[in-house]
């Protein structure tokens, strides 16, 4: 027996997961394009399954955090570059799709820049930044779109993932943030539980200035 239950009436507290199942490219496009663009949950398809992810306080706080770290790095070197956040990125050839919690451009500038909705002709990002508190991002989804680095925040370590032949490879520095370490922006995440972000921005900030100036 089929049972339909409208959108607005399904609640999912913070730090929860819905799954749904046997969800063809069809039944995805229409459940995103009805939770529309002003939303919270995150999404992830893949094999016909649709996880929304309700991100809590502290998963929140993470990839704020790396957001910030990122954008101080590509200041310091000098880089132009594009946040996007949790934009819907999906291959209906591949039958993926995913929201990062945050993301970041640095080529293909000319073909995002001013657009106000991304389609399949457009490029993946080259930095997608997943805080796995609720549950476990998909490493295949993202090669499956072609993201070049995925940072990976799960089990309390941060991880730096970088796309060749189109596996992921663990990493100790970024390619994306060129020369920057995981174990120096992991160290910066684990002190969000006793201290201000503004300050470990700050002093993350001083750091870079250090390094590279």
């Amino acid at each position: 027996m089929t049972c339909t239950i409208e959108l607005r009436k399904i609640d999912i507290a913070p730090g929860q997961v819905l799954t749904l199942r046997e969800i063809d490219w069809a039944e995805f496009d229409r459940i995103a394009a009805a939770l529309g663009d002003r939303r919270t949950p995150r999404l992830t398809y893949s094999h016909s399954a649709l996880q929304l992810r309700m991100p809590s306080p502290e998963h929140e706080s993470i990839a704020r955090l790396l957001g910030m770290l990122v954008t101080v790095w590509l200041e310091a070197l000098d880089c132009d570059w594009v946040c996007l956040g949790s934009t819907t990125f999906r291959n209906e050839a591949a039958g993926v799709g995913v929201e990062p919690d945050d993301c970041f451009y640095l080529t293909n500038l000319d073909r995002v820049v001013g657009k106000a909705r991304l389609g399949a002709g457009d490029p993946p990002p080259d930095l997608a930044i997943e805080v796995d508190i609720t549950s476990p991002s998909s490493l295949p989804v993202y090669s499956a779109l072609g993201v070049r680095e995925v940072w990976r925040y799960r089990d309390g370590r941060l991880e730096f993932w970088v796309l060749a032949a189109g596996k992921y490879r663990s990493v100790a520095e970024s390619e994306v943030c060129t020369g920057l370490p995981v174990a120096v922006v992991s160290a910066a995440v684990a002190r969000l539980g006793s201290e201000p972000m503004s300050r470990i921005r700050r002093e993350f900030a001083d750091w870079v200035g250090d390094r590279l100036g």
